[in-house]
């Protein structure tokens, strides 16, 4: 047996880990068993990479087995991780079309999360780059899914957290780049009202996120730095910085977090000082664009390896969620004006503007989603639970790629799609083959 956790490391669990060495290994692992799952990189936070019983890896299903430069039409087996679609392909002129927080999701595991990067709002998550996949069934069998093989279990499967099958293969569609440098422009939104209307106006643009001083109050309340930015063209770079190369390779993971960081360290003293150089930091540099490094734009934080231990030995809780447009304002006032005077130390809180998802379960909708890190204490658990109160009365919902608590009865007045996982699911006898701590945890 062995323990495992999320990314956030809580909940730990202990699990019979599968690693099967080729893709045609996994049927004759699943003979017999039931209560599994699968797991990619182990960058879900929470319990959804845990298998009841058993958890089968895709680490050593790496292999990357075709491309076509003409339709930039790519197929890998799941285990390879976006890393090394992006170390393989940006110096040729190619980007995947969306991308979350980190580059080190598999791209089984980007499938079954839904990924969804700060571009959703006009490309979608990363099942819109899907043209199809192998799924290996409750009962053996692998079939092809697509939008016209298999449509709903195709749909099911985006965002379905593993809970349809084992995904071994999958064709992804990639961009054409000019560069491999972005175009940033920096913006200053002096309040979460000024922030919402700075990302309304910026969906134009291909890529936007805010960050937020989530410590602000008062007038202050939401304060905001807004990163809008669009993939640099040839002349981009020539009229800005000509003795930059065109395709600059990935970027190199720095210093490692101690794997026994107090958890003392992160305290509200310590992330307000943090806030406020980072907001005088970004404010400087405001109304100006600039040549930024594909890596430092995506993933600012995979250059820190082992970040996550930053929390202590307890482990974090990543909370995002997800309000529809209309009610956003109100409710995300509130919800940063309940995190301020709690204090609670998050140094990374990310709002987005997020439009429809087509996966039967997948997070995103028209919305805007609000991203914070906490550490694990005895009161932040009453504390989130009042947050999700907020949230569900809203027509809102929480990412199941990050929960790691969340009620039953919080999900299922999010997820008004679960009937027809669920339906699945018992059609294709799943319910006791594929089981997560997760899905165990919220009756899927």
């Amino acid at each position: 047996m062995t323990d495992l956790a999320g990314w956030g490391n809580y909940p730990k669990f202990a699990t019979e880990l599968l690693e099967p060495r080729l893709p045609g290994a996994v049927s004759k692992l699943m003979a017999e068993r039931s209560g599994l799952i699968a797991r990619g990189n182990g960058r879900a936070y929470g319990d959804a990479a845990i298998g009841q019983r058993f958890t089968v890896s895709s680490a050593a299903l790496n292999r990357m087995h075709s491309f076509d430069p003409q339709t930039a039409l790519l197929t890998v087996e799941a285990g390879v991780l976006l890393a090394d679609i992006l170390a393989t392909f940006v110096p040729r002129g190619y980007f995947l079309k969306v991308v979350p927080g980190t580059k080190f999701v598999t791209v089984g595991g980007a499938i079954a999360a839904d990924v969804h990067g700060k571009n959703h709002h006009r490309d979608g998550g990363f099942g819109d780059s899907l043209q199809s996949f192998q799924l290996l069934l409750p009962t053996g069998e692998t079939v092809l899914c697509s939008r016209l093989e298999n449509p709903e279990m195709f749909a099911a499967t985006i965002g379905g957290m593993g809970l349809t099958g084992v995904i071994l293969e999958a064709t992804i569609q990639l961009r054409r780049i000019e560069t491999g440098w972005l175009l940033q422009e920096t913006k200053v939104a002096k309040d979460i009202d000024a922030a919402i209307a700075e990302l309304e106006s910026s969906q134009a643009a291909t890529y936007s996120v805010a960050w937020i001083d989530c410590l602000a109050r008062g007038g202050s309340l939401g304060r905001s730095l807004i990163y809008s930015a669009e993939h640099a063209t040839r002349d981009d770079k020539e009229n800005s910085r000509p003795d930059l190369e065109a395709f600059p390779p990935a970027g190199r993971v720095g210093l490692a977090v101690p794997g026994l960081f107090p958890s003392w360290a992160l305290n509200r003293a310590s992330v307000r000082a943090f806030n406020q150089l980072y907001f005088r930091r970004g404010a400087s540099r405001a109304g100006t664009r600039s040549l930024v490094h594909w890596d430092s734009y995506f993933f600012p934080l995979d250059g820190i390896a082992g970040w996550n231990k930053i929390y202590g030995r307890k482990g974090f809780v990543q909370y995002q969620c997800v309000i529809p447009v209309r009610q956003a304002r109100a409710v995300l006032t509130e919800i940063l004006d309940r995190v301020s005077r709690r204090g609670s130390a998050s140094f990374l809180t990310v709002l987005k503007l997020l439009g429809e998802s087509n996966g039967v379960i997948s997070f995103p909708l028209r919305g805007y989603t609000l991203a914070m890190d906490f550490p694990v204490t005895e009161t932040l658990f009453g504390f989130l639970d009042q947050l999700d109160q907020l949230v569900a009365a809203a027509g809102g919902r929480l990412y199941l790629a990050k929960d790691a608590r969340q009620s039953r009865a919080t999900f299922e007045a999010g997820y008004p799609g679960l009937a027809v996982l669920k339906d699945l699911r018992r059609h294709t006898s799943g319910e006791q083959r594929f089981v997560s701590r997760l899905s165990a945890r919220l009756g899927i």
